[in-house]
């Protein structure tokens, strides 16, 4: 089941169906699969094959600089060309010349919508899509608590989901976030403290689903505030990690400045209750971005916090108006009091409280239903 998931992502059709019209770009975390997903539009070619261009070889950039293509390559790939300063107008370049008789896919692990590098000349030419890792329904359209509890344990990269060992597991991170840290970081940012960012990266899961206090972090790192702030912001447009903003709504005191934070790997999380809601936040961010790079939604994940402290995990927006909340719950529980406190005083449509365990009953009085997080994710097919 797994091994054919990750032939066949989520992203594959309707990528495929975009090639025909634009530009893909193809974003999303180090190691996530985005070259595989490329690689299986050649029919499930490898990285020998001529229309697969990796930017970080130097007779790829060679061919590429000299104005050189493939022969005989309707697809071509085009993987890691966003470190180079001027890719935008290369692909412009190449795009307008060919775009009758060829396709180009252009994978990368940071935000391609970010490092423009000098303005954005392929303005109306591409569609973005953004590859999560695996996701419950992506998996199991019947997913089990099986499925969770492995999701939970060996996160959702595709590579430490499918050894599904505990040594190869640890091994992976830490190849991974050197990976981060030395390649993709100082290839793309002018960074000289490396050893503090990367001493920030080890200490960011012990900060997930709580509000972010960046002067706590200035503190512990003995750097200015706007500092601090530039070094998440710089991880975010890598893919490690993601702030929520919160969401005001009328009537309420609501917090509208503090952010929470998640990683991209939520496995990374000593904390069992931190771990889940931020599984639970991946899960939405990938509906949100699924339902942008697809359909053209505004959408947006958020939390609500108000003045004394009241808060929903985590709120579904989409053109501005609140679509549905979550809170989460790691076991069975009645539901939260916050939920029937902001269930009468806000615009929320409906509210989901997820667990890990079996209960399943709605108040339909406040608009509310508790179930366990597989079901729901079967209901939304995150």
């Amino acid at each position: 089941m797994a091994e054919m998931t990750l032939l066949n992502r989520y992203l594959t059709a309707s990528i495929n169906q975009d090639l025909a019209e634009k530009i893909v770009f193809l974003g999303g975390p180090r190691q996530v699969g985005k070259t595989t997903l490329a690689l299986s539009l050649l029919e499930g070619a490898d990285e020998s094959h001529p229309a697969y261009l990796n930017w970080d070889l130097y007779e790829t950039q060679r061919m590429l600089l000299d104005g050189g293509l493939p022969a005989d390559q309707s697809l071509l790939i085009f993987d890691e060309i966003h470190k180079y300063r001027h890719w935008r107008n290369l692909v412009k370049g190449f795009y307008d010349k060919f775009k009758s008789t060829k396709r180009f896919l252009i994978t990368g692990s940071a935000r391609l919508d970010h490092y423009r590098r000098g303005g954005d000349s392929l303005q109306g030419r591409y569609h973005y899509y953004r590859l999560h890792p695996f996701s419950l329904y992506e998996l199991n359209n019947k997913p089990t608590r099986s499925d969770l509890s492995v999701l939970l344990r060996y996160g959702g990269f595709p590579e430490p989901f499918l050894k599904q060992n505990a040594r190869h597991w640890k091994r992976w991170q830490r190849e991974r976030q050197s990976r981060v840290i030395q390649e993709d970081l100082i290839n793309l940012e002018n960074v000289k403290e490396v050893s503090q960012l990367d001493l920030l990266v080890r200490m960011l899961p012990d900060k997930v689903s709580s509000i972010l206090s960046l002067n706590k972090l200035k503190q512990d790192l003995s750097v200015a505030y706007e500092t601090v702030d530039r070094w998440i912001t710089i991880l975010e447009n890598l893919y490690y990690c993601f702030r929520i903003s919160p969401y005001g709504l009328p009537r309420l005191r609501a917090v509208k400045k503090e952010r929470k934070l998640y990683l991209w790997d939520w496995s990374l999380c000593g904390d069992e209750s931190a771990r889940f809601e931020n599984l639970v936040a991946s899960h939405l961010l990938k509906y949100c971005h699924f339902r942008e790079d697809t359909e053209g939604s505004e959408m947006e994940l958020r939390f609500v916090r108000d003045a004394i402290g009241r808060e929903l995990d985590f709120v579904v927006v989409e053109n501005d108006k609140p679509l549905f909340a979550v809170e989460c719950k790691t076991g069975n529980r009645n539901l939260s009091r916050n939920i029937a406190y902001f269930s009468q005083r806000t615009d929320i449509p409906y509210y989901y409280q997820v667990h890990t365990e079996d209960r399943d009953y709605e108040r339909a009085e406040l608009k509310a239903r508790v179930l366990p997080l597989t079901r729901f994710c079967e209901l939304l097919k995150l």
